[in-house]
């Protein structure tokens, strides 16, 4: 097996360029193990701790530039996509909306540290019209500090990650198995959550046809918009008749509702 730490000092900033970049657009691949890496041998002398770190930001922003324009022209239909490739698609657009209402563009700061934030916030902030400067500043900002904790992390341990390094490559194709069993083992736990989420949604679930059947009928139910206000600033349109609710102000959303009646809610 080839060396990994002379792989990593020969090709490194090409390594984290890519790492990176691969991770913005979407794949389902962890950076900061890169990033770590390569921060320690920045501290060895291997190369410049200037060119790593723009290495990282340009690739970030690279990658979230095509997602930004996704969401501008797609609006929420490439939210739903993405969702539906997310691990845990019951909380994928709904945190992140509730954040970048909350906070506005200053969020894209922090959105790579919160774990599904990063992949959906470029083409949120695309859908809900975000300028181009400002995604681009913060987004930098944003990337910056990911980059430069994960790098700062490897430059303080450096001397514990080149063990690590030295115990892998002894290790060899042992040590990578164990590591995939264990990703591999997460990914069918989630995706068994998933599937039973799916279950149980589908049981409660009435589609388009039926819903305008009952509008028209003498048994009109209740609706409810449960869309978030950046969801409804992307896309005005809703069900006629639907009441616009806020589940993050944690107010009862049930409370004065006719209890003859049944409730329909709709959502990102």
């Amino acid at each position: 097996m080839q060396d990994i730490a002379g792989l990593a000092t020969e090709h490194g900033l090409l390594l984290v360029f890519t790492n990176v970049f691969l991770t913005q657009v979407g794949l389902p691949m962890p950076a900061v193990p890169m990033m770590i890496v390569a921060g320690a041998l920045a501290q060895e002398g291997h190369f410049g701790f200037a060119p790593l770190f723009g290495a990282a930001i340009a690739a970030s922003l690279l990658g979230d530039l095509p997602w930004f324009y996704a969401g501008r022209r797609y609006g929420y239909r490439i939210l739903r996509l993405l969702c539906r490739m997310a691990v845990e698609p019951s909380s994928c657009v709904q945190q992140t909306e509730d954040k970048l209402t909350r906070w506005g563009a200053p969020s894209l700061m922090v959105a790579k540290f919160i774990p599904g934030f990063a992949t959906v916030a470029p083409p949120l902030a695309g859908a809900t019209r975000l300028a181009l400067l400002q995604f681009l500043f913060f987004s930098a900002i944003g990337a910056g500090l990911w980059a430069g904790a994960a790098i700062f992390v490897g430059a303080v341990f450096h001397l514990q990650v080149e063990s690590v390094l030295a115990w892998i490559s002894i290790a060899g194709a042992q040590a990578l198995m164990a590591i995939g069993a264990l990703l591999l083992l997460y990914i069918g736990v989630k995706w068994i959550q998933r599937l039973l989420f799916i279950r149980v949604i589908r049981m409660a679930r009435i589609h388009a046809p039926e819903l305008k059947e009952l509008l028209q009928s003498d048994r009109r139910p209740i609706v409810l918009d449960a869309r978030s206000a950046a969801a409804r600033q992307a896309d005005p349109r809703r069900i006629p008749g639907a009441i616009p609710v806020d589940l993050s102000s944690g107010e009862p959303v049930i409370a004065g509702l006719d209890g003859e009646r049944d409730v329909v809610v709709y959502c990102s």
